[in-house]
């Protein structure tokens, strides 16, 4: 049910923004913008389920728990890079928004580099 309320505003945020680009263009990025938030916003408060999910597999799964940190890293690294990715590319700034998505790739690869030597130490021991 939350999943139509949030496509709903979405939609009725392009739709507005549609209607006032002619008009009142600045007012257009403005509910996009607006629109964008809410979401964002709405989706944060909707986090501490998955945490709740992380907490209950690490008690069934002896993995270090670094491991689950870096996770949730590597989760908030994809999430913040898309997120600021898209809002430049409707802004019409897609050279920084790809310079934005080449930089969360190697931050998630530089937060990930413990998780990757760990899988290369498991592997190494079984040659």
């Amino acid at each position: 049910m939350n999943m139509i309320k949030i496509a709903a505003l979405g939609l009725s945020a392009v739709l507005l923004a549609l209607f006032l680009k002619e008009a009142h263009a600045p007012f257009s990025a403005l509910v996009s913008l607006a629109a964008c938030l809410l979401i964002v916003f709405y989706s944060v408060s909707r986090l501490s389920s998955i945490f709740e999910l992380l907490d209950t597999l690490s008690g069934y799964v002896s993995a270090q728990k670094s491991y689950y940190k870096i996770l949730l890293k590597i989760i908030g690294i994809t999430y913040i890079a898309d997120f600021s990715a898209n809002l430049c590319r409707d802004a019409g700034y897609s050279a920084i928004a790809g310079q934005i998505e080449i930089f969360g790739k190697i931050s998630i690869l530089a937060v990930s580099s413990p998780i990757i030597l760990a899988l290369m130490e498991t592997v190494y021991t079984f040659l």
